[in-house]
């Protein structure tokens, strides 16, 4: 398997009872993008939200509301905060949050850590190990004709990789943009599946027994934190 579906194990489960979280983690995201410019033309953060939000079925009102509170003046601050960790066995992870209460996100993250028998680290002490990347997922092209247009537009990517009928391409985290600009200018019909910036661990690992029992659990204690958006993980899941 590919290093996307190594991403869609690790992300946030965006279904069922989850629903509710990222409604309020786009919510959040997208005020706070907003407040730099709530025109989407003029705001390439904005536009890509609002894209990604109604790719994951977040209702229009939410993203407007997000927007018009900007408009009406109101002043709410989020910060991006990441935390690492090791878990059970060889495992660890990186932990992105969004979170207007740094001491409310830290405490709950402690607390997690603790009833899994995790331990934090401190910053870089993990990351080091993942690699940084932006990733843009589609379907319509073949590899050789992405590849053609990348290089007539002098785009170096890392990678690209077929998996069934999808493309994934993958390059350094500032040429998010000009990629996918560059493939639009060639497919405007293009859609993209994924279209962000992630990490991808260097090497994976198996856990089994009472480790992979705790990882899970660690998993799933910190994905019902609201301020959580993101957990990357070295671990390979079934």
């Amino acid at each position: 398997m590919g290093r996307a579906y190594e991403v869609r194990k690790a992300s946030i489960q965006k279904t069922g009872a989850a629903k509710a979280k990222v409604y309020s983690l786009y919510a959040k995201e997208i005020y706070r993008a907003a407040k730099k410019s709530t025109d989407p033309e003029a705001n390439s953060t904005l536009k890509r939200l609002i894209e990604k939000a109604k790719r994951e079925q977040v209702p229009s009102d939410i993203i407007k509301r997000a927007i018009d509170k900007v408009n009406s003046g109101v002043d709410e601050n989020y910060e991006s905060v990441r935390y690492e960790g090791f878990g059970p066995g060889a495992s660890t992870l990186v932990i992105d949050c969004l979170t207007d209460n740094i001491n409310r996100t830290i405490s709950y993250i402690r607390t997690v850590f603790a009833k899994t028998k995790a331990k934090m680290g401190v910053l870089n002490s993990v990351s080091y190990q993942y690699d940084n990347c932006c990733v843009l997922s589609f379907k319509g092209m073949d590899e050789e004709k992405v590849l053609d247009v990348l290089l007539e537009a002098e785009i170096d990517v890392q990678e690209i990789e077929k998996e069934e009928d999808l493309i994934n391409v993958y390059g350094e985290p500032s040429d998010l943009f000009k990629i996918k600009t560059a493939l639009l200018a060639i497919n405007p019909d293009l859609v993209f599946e994924t279209d962000e910036i992630m990490l991808f661990p260097k090497d994976t690992i198996k856990l089994s027994g009472e480790d992979q029992e705790q990882f899970n659990k660690l998993l799933q204690l910190l994905e019902d934190i609201e301020d959580v958006q993101n957990v990357y993980h070295n671990v390979e899941l079934e």
